[in-house]
């Protein structure tokens, strides 16, 4: 059973500097079957972008495709390292009410550990975890 959410975290997230468009976002969700990116100021992780907040802060907005990724995303994210136990990730979530925890060593981003992610960990029956272990969800 899995102990840290290294056991379980998607490695190697999807990543794009913060002036980039979110259409390069929008584009690597598709691309990497995801619904949300890394945002990176120089290489060091400063957000996290959602498809959710592509939609409300950007296409409600009327802003276009070019738009600077820095404008949708959300700064203020909470992080976990590689060796925080599950249930801390957990709790996290719950307390900040997210459903996706970047995971981050030395400043980058490293992984992500998802809601899914956790669920398939913790009750592999449950409709959350048939839902993220479906094809084409993550």
């Amino acid at each position: 059973m899995a102990r840290t959410v290294a056991d379980v975290m998607t490695r190697d997230p999807a990543a794009v500097e913060a002036e980039q468009p979110v259409s390069v976002a929008a584009a690597l969700m598709r691309e990497n079957d995801a619904g949300a990116v890394i945002v990176n100021e120089n290489g060091r992780m400063q957000g996290i972008v959602t498809d959710r907040d592509i939609a409300v802060r950007v296409v409600a907005d009327d802003k276009g495709p070019e738009t600077p990724v820095r404008e949708a995303c959300s700064a203020s994210v909470e992080a976990v390292g590689p060796d925080t136990e599950i249930d801390q990730a957990v709790q996290l979530m719950r307390t900040h009410a997210v459903r996706r925890l970047p995971v981050v060593e030395d400043g980058r981003a490293i992984g992500i550990v998802s809601l899914g992610d956790l669920a398939m960990e913790r009750d592999q029956n449950s409709a959350l975890a048939d839902i993220s272990a479906a094809e084409g969800n993550r």
